[in-house]
């Protein structure tokens, strides 16, 4: 059995220190498109040192970017996991921020594997990661949903149920974003290298016509799409993020990102115009300050 429920839930949580330099962020905010007019003031700050601002979402890849000398795993592999890289989709991922993320810095960073539900034809690893500075003070937390495909049937629990929706009003505003046909090859460098997301004949071993998109990039691309559209610019307004991944995206495709505002709760749903307005993200929201 590629899962074994009693192993992976009673591990010790696995814990690393990271560190990140300015160079880190400016490769990751390039992955997610930042720069594309390199002569406007706004998007340099994501990309430049001087002034440089870190998107909460860099969290997600802090302290392994090339510079930590991350090489490609044939599977998942933890405590009670083993399973092919091919059965697994990242299904879900919150974000909460404890203090703003330094450009240059370092923390403790805390592993465990929270939960893992049984969706019959599949499995759902939840992975929950916290991470402090090297004083212990709290800097993010988040949490990971991996869909692992015929790893389910073990009997336990289905999970919570999340009921997805939308107000039933036009949005508040409608925001568009680009990606480039190299967005993946460049995200990737920040630490998921995944060949599903760099080589056509993996993909299609996977079920895909083609690389994918990142999820964690269509994460990170909505969120700056926000902090830009909605929240001034300011990335330290953000308090939580958390969406379902509810389709694949495709370098070269853009995405529009729907917004409604209910006083500091934003809900989003971000969807592919290419293919009809496929959900790329859903079950979307993000509390703001």
């Amino acid at each position: 059995m590629a899962i074994d429920l009693e192993v992976a839930l009673s591990a010790e949580p696995t814990v690393r220190e990271a560190s990140w330099t300015d160079r880190d962020v400016m490769l990751y905010q390039l992955g997610l498109g930042a720069g594309v007019n390199a002569l406007d003031p706004a998007e340099l700050t994501w990309v430049y040192e001087k002034g440089l601002k870190v998107l909460p979402t860099f969290a997600m890849v802090a302290g392994q970017g090339v510079s930590a000398g991350v090489l490609p795993a044939a599977s998942m592999s933890m405590p009670g996991i083993d399973i092919d890289l091919r059965k697994i989709l990242h299904g879900g991922q919150s974000l909460t921020l404890h203090a703003p993320i330094p450009s240059t810095g370092a923390a403790r960073i805390s592993t465990r594997i929270a939960d893992v539900w049984d969706k019959g034809k599949a499995a759902v690893i939840v992975l929950e990661t916290a991470a402090e500075d090297l004083d212990g003070n709290p800097l993010w937390t988040t949490g990971m949903q991996i869909w692992a495909r015929g790893e389910g049937g073990f009997g336990g629990s289905a999970g919570p149920e999340v009921v997805a929706g939308v107000p039933d009003r036009a949005p508040d505003k409608v925001l568009t974003s680009s990606t480039s046909t190299s967005q993946a090859l460049v995200y990737r460098l920040s630490g998921d290298m995944n060949p599903l997301h760099a080589d056509p004949s993996f993909a299609k071993m996977a079920g895909f016509d083609a690389p994918i998109l990142h999820g964690l990039a269509s994460y990170g691309i909505v969120c700056k799409a926000v902090v830009d559209g909605i929240l001034d610019g300011d990335p330290t307004r953000v308090k939580n993020y958390s969406v379902r991944f509810a389709g694949s995206l495709f370098p070269g495709e853009s995405i529009t990102t729907s917004v409604w505002q209910d006083g500091n709760t934003l809900t989003l749903a971000a969807t592919c115009p290419e293919r009809e307005n496929s959900p790329v993200l859903t079950h979307a929201t993000m509390e703001i300050n």
